[in-house]
């Protein structure tokens, strides 16, 4: 009897959606591509996964970004460490901000941080410091190594550069925000980093500052694996 039940809700909510009885919004509709302005939704995340293995459908995403669209070159996989090949990656030079150095990130990972710098890190700016960030001082995004550089255990995100290292935000007011100075700051500095952290949960898999360990004393990891450890 349940089986049925299920069977019957099964249908008549596919002829709903055949029949247009309801509309779901876009960014509720896990079938409906990515959009970096789509309102973040837990299906965000799920669609950021899934154009993992999709190097064309991820591209064309970051392709089509519009409203200060992203200065980056699409790579061929190569493998830069004999034990660490890189796939679905791209260089990004520059987003809405300025990049201390250009990075290698996977496809995912740069959209992520594309939907986060405009959802989440520049209102936040905005609010908080009354000014815009203008440029962003990162340690890196990829590495061959393990977690935390440990001899044994799983290879870090960094391995397949699916996480970037922050450091510092500099604003258009002149004004540079530093983890290593700032994070303690009960002041607006303060609180502007720790709503970067917060907003970043909402978009990254992992998020680590320096609450969390002293070898994020410094920085931010935001990374795409995992669930939010950091939030």
């Amino acid at each position: 009897m349940r089986a049925i039940l299920i069977v019957m809700i099964l249908i008549i909510a596919g002829l709903g959606l055949d029949k247009d009885w309801w509309h779901i919004p876009r960014h509720w509709a896990p079938w409906t591509p990515l959009s970096v302005d789509d309102p973040l939704t837990p299906v965000t995340r799920w669609k950021l996964s899934q154009l993992e293995g999709d190097r064309d459908g991820c591209r064309q995403v970051l392709a089509g970004v519009s409203d200060a669209a992203p200065s980056y070159t699409a790579l061929e996989d190569y493998t830069p460490v004999e034990e660490c090949p890189l796939r679905n990656v791209v260089r990004l030079r520059r987003t809405g901000v300025d990049f201390s150095d250009a990075f290698v990130a996977s496809c995912p990972m740069a959209l992520a941080w594309i939907i986060y710098e405009r959802q989440r890190l520049q209102p936040a700016a905005e609010t908080i410091l009354g000014s815009r960030v203008t440029a962003v001082e990162h340690y890196g995004s990829f590495a061959c190594r393990n977690v935390y550089g440990r001899d044994q255990g799983r290879r870090s995100e960094h391995a397949t550069a699916e996480a970037l290292d922050v450091a510092a935000f500099r604003l258009a007011d002149g004004r540079r925000i530093d983890l290593a100075g700032d994070w303690d700051s009960e002041g607006d500095a303060g609180r502007f980093l720790r709503a970067a952290q917060r907003g970043a949960c909402d978009v990254f898999g992992t998020v680590l500052g320096p609450d969390d360990n002293a070898a994020h004393a410094d920085h931010f990891h935001f990374g795409m694996r995992g669930a939010a450890f950091g939030c």
